[in-house]
């Protein structure tokens, strides 16, 4: 499911807010999208990215954010 409005997810060791993660990231929040039955959404989209949460789960439930380029230039 794909949302248009923020919504708030967190992992054992963080609570992420729109404020927190558009810090976070550096940009602007756009969209977000959420597999069914999940918490933690699987894509965030920002004016100037795409960016990939990963879930980590070592010792607890975590998350790793990369960030993609949504309008790359070719040269």
């Amino acid at each position: 499911m794909i949302l248009c409005q923020w919504k708030d997810f967190s992992t054992d060791t963080e609570t992420y807010s729109l404020e927190m993660f558009e810090a976070l990231v550096g940009d602007e929040f756009e969209a977000m999208m959420f597999e069914e039955g999940k918490e933690i959404p699987t894509y965030i989209w920002t004016v100037n990215f795409v960016c990939i949460i990963n879930e980590n789960s070592k010792l607890y439930n975590d998350i790793s954010i990369t960030k993609i380029q949504r309008n790359p230039v070719c040269e």
